[in-house]
């Protein structure tokens, strides 16, 4: 996902300043970046610590080529303006736009960031896939909106609505039978009469502040078309990791079937962080009440479900937790919070020799940020976070 910046002229000097200290980006380890004076929010210093280089790439250490997506960026700019951290805001916009988008991200002229980058074979470092996330595109334009308007900050504003014209003119299609979709990224997701679909990269939050700030473009009618693709997709009451759009209806996916798991567990995620004053948000928890139940039943969520038959195996990493404990609590179900709380306190307990999981954290930080009141999201889609004072 991406980056913004400050005032017009801090714009231009935090980009330069990135473009300047790029070639040594590549091979630094990650540093400390700025965060450290985040109120209380010690989940956000760790991971801004952790995951962040000086530079402002997010690397998930976890793989084998270190490698930085823009989902990665996208959400550490979203936690970084729910931490009033202009500073580390500035440097993942500045990063991404350098390294994802080919320095071809402004108004005038806007580019989808590259997915991935990270360690060639060669042992260079770049894009390793120039394909766009199209829930990373989203949610960076949600960002520099947001930014824009809590920051009082109009080159923010003008970098959101420029990405999300870019968005909506490279991956949104209109389905023959049911209308504007997203495709998961402007490459590689039709094919014949088969239109690959994800129902996790569609948070409802964002579609609303999107519809807001550029009400000529698809994203209300979207946001529609997405709750009839979630509700149908998950029979059950699990969300599928993928599905597909054939012959004007939705069918399981024809390369990963109808499991659920480590992306459709955002699904939940999106659905709790929703507004209850959404016309649409009760509706969308009662179509996917098959895991509340399933945890209810069993004391932790399922690894992989079936969302054609609800049959279930394994046991969820935390960072289901993560993605639940909002889901759990707009449902006001006090005992499955309970237990969301309790594993998720291991996220803040250091073990000798054991490497903190990007996607534990990440999901973390979105679950418990959630239910501490650190932030929340009104029924028009606007990030309403819980400011107490700057990052140094």
């Amino acid at each position: 996902m991406r980056f913004r910046i400050n005032r017009k002229t801090r714009l231009a000097f935090a980009l330069g300043l990135a473009a300047a200290a790029l070639g040594a980006g590549a091979a630094n380890s990650a540093q400390a970046a700025p965060g450290a004076g985040c109120g209380d929010w010690s989940a956000y210093r760790s991971f801004i610590a952790r995951f962040m280089q000086a530079d402002g790439r997010v690397i998930d250490f976890s793989t084998p080529t270190q490698q930085s997506t823009s989902e990665g960026q996208s959400y550490a700019m979203f936690f970084a303006l729910v931490a009033n951290d202009r500073a580390s805001f500035d440097k993942l916009l500045a990063w991404t736009r350098s390294n994802l988008a080919g320095n071809q991200f402004d108004a005038q002229k806007m580019r989808l960031p590259a997915w991935q980058w990270g360690k060639k074979p060669d042992g260079s470092f770049g894009v390793l896939d120039p394909n766009s996330a199209s829930d990373s595109d989203l949610w960076i334009a949600y960002d520099l909106l947001e930014a824009g308007r809590l920051w009082h900050n109009p080159a923010y504003t003008q970098l959101g609505r420029s990405l999300a014209a870019r968005i909506a003119a490279d991956e949104v299609v209109t389905l023959p039978g049911l209308g504007p979709m997203l495709l998961p990224g402007p490459q590689g997701f039709r094919n014949g009469t088969v239109t690959r679909l994800n129902p996790s990269y569609l948070p409802l939050p964002l579609l609303r502040a999107l519809a807001h700030d550029a009400p000529d473009g698809p994203w209300g009618k979207l946001a529609d078309t997405t709750y009839q693709f979630v509700r149908t997709v998950s029979p059950q009451g699990f969300a599928p990791d993928w599905a597909a759009w054939q012959s004007g209806q939705f069918v399981v996916d024809p390369k990963n079937g109808d499991v659920g798991s480590y992306d459709a567990i955002r699904v939940y995620l999106w659905a709790g962080l929703t507004a209850p004053a959404d016309p649409l948000a009760k509706s969308w928890l009662g179509a996917l009440g098959g895991m509340r139940t399933k945890v209810a039943q069993n004391g932790f969520p399922p690894e992989k479900v079936s969302s054609t038959t609800g049959a279930s195996s394994g046991e969820g990493p935390l960072s289901y937790w993560g993605a639940l404990a909002p889901y759990f609590k707009a449902l006001g179900d006090e005992h499955s919070l309970g237990l969301a709380r309790s594993r998720l306190a291991a996220l803040d307990v250091e073990v000798p020799g054991r490497d903190p999981v990007y996607y534990d954290r990440v999901l973390g930080l979105f679950g418990t940020g959630f239910i501490d009141g650190r932030y929340r999201f009104d029924e028009a889609g606007r990030l309403v976070p819980a400011w107490r004072n700057a990052c140094d």
